[in-house]
């Protein structure tokens, strides 16, 4: 593919007094759910619709950019990245500002454009260390944004730990634990927890009430569980199938909770849709269930 190249405009119609007017031709563009060979106006920062422009203010694009048939869509956002790059946000402690500058300006070549660092289970000393050194960050063209860390662990279930280790792996007991095991929450967007654990539901309200989305995973958790959680505050449901019971006909587990009545609002769900963790029907199941998750 080409890369996009400016073609001068000269038209003697420009106006001179409004701002930059950006056309993108022989782009292709996501609309409502497909792709088409179309236009793609900018001004401001804002997207355009070129009609008025013509019809209205009877002026033309400044620059026009010819896209080769690139694909212009809206950035990717990962709220669950451990690493990349060679790097490992949990465990890479002391480069730890070099691996953010690298996975999030490598990022950026797939098309992701915001990410939030995920911790898996780790002692105490990690939390203090890292917490504090991942901070929010708007993004550029030195690399994604940092919505806030994503904290996965270490109040989840030893039965469904998968990959994290289970000498680290903790019971919830109450608030005062977690602030204690965390410590500063100020940089944290995201949290996992099993919702099943004792006292993870006064957990799951509490942090929901600062703003944090609260997730429910790796978990040995059924359906009512999950139902309490949701509505408790939270809202999402980390790697959906994967590190949690299996779909049953006479207790769904927490994939019931794309479709259960009894929740107080919709929840979103993250999947690993590599064809490895997540067979391709499974996906297909989970996206015509519920699309908008």
């Amino acid at each position: 593919m080409k890369m996009p190249s400016i073609i001068p405009c000269t038209s003697s119609n420009l106006a001179s007094k409004h701002s930059k007017i950006y056309q993108f031709i022989n782009c292709r563009l996501v609309r409502k759910g497909c792709i088409i060979k179309d236009d793609f106006w900018i001004r401001d920062g804002k997207i355009l619709n070129p009609e008025p422009v013509f019809y209205d203010e009877r002026v033309q694009a400044d620059v026009r950019i010819d896209c080769h048939d690139a694909l212009i869509c809206p950035g990717f956002l990962d709220i669950q990245i451990n690493g990349g790059f060679g790097y490992d946000f949990s465990s890479d402690v002391d480069n730890l500002e070099e691996a953010v500058s690298k996975v999030s300006h490598g990022v950026l070549s797939a098309g992701v454009t915001s990410i939030c660092p995920t911790i898996v289970t780790s002692p105490n000393s990690v939390y203090h260390q890292v917490i504090p050194k991942l901070v929010k960050k708007a993004g550029g063209l030195d690399g994604a944004s940092i919505l806030g860390i994503h904290l996965e662990g270490p109040f989840i279930s030893p039965e469904k730990k998968g990959a994290h280790p289970l000498q680290y792996i903790q019971e919830v007991e109450g608030i005062d634990k977690i602030n204690d095991v965390y410590g500063c929450l100020d940089n944290v967007a995201m949290v996992t927890i099993a919702p099943e654990l004792p006292g993870a539901k006064d957990v799951i309200s509490y942090l929901a009430n600062q703003g944090i989305v609260m997730s429910v995973g790796h978990s040995n958790g059924n359906l009512e569980d999950g139902e309490a959680a949701v509505n408790c505050g939270a809202s999402f449901i980390t790697h959906l199938f994967n590190a949690m019971l299996p779909f049953h006909h006479r207790d769904p587990g927490l994939v019931g909770l794309l479709t259960s009545r009894l929740i107080c609002k919709p929840v979103h769900y993250g999947i690993i849709a590599d064809g490895i963790h997540t067979h391709p029907a499974a996906l297909r199941i989970a996206h015509r269930t519920h699309p908008e998750g």
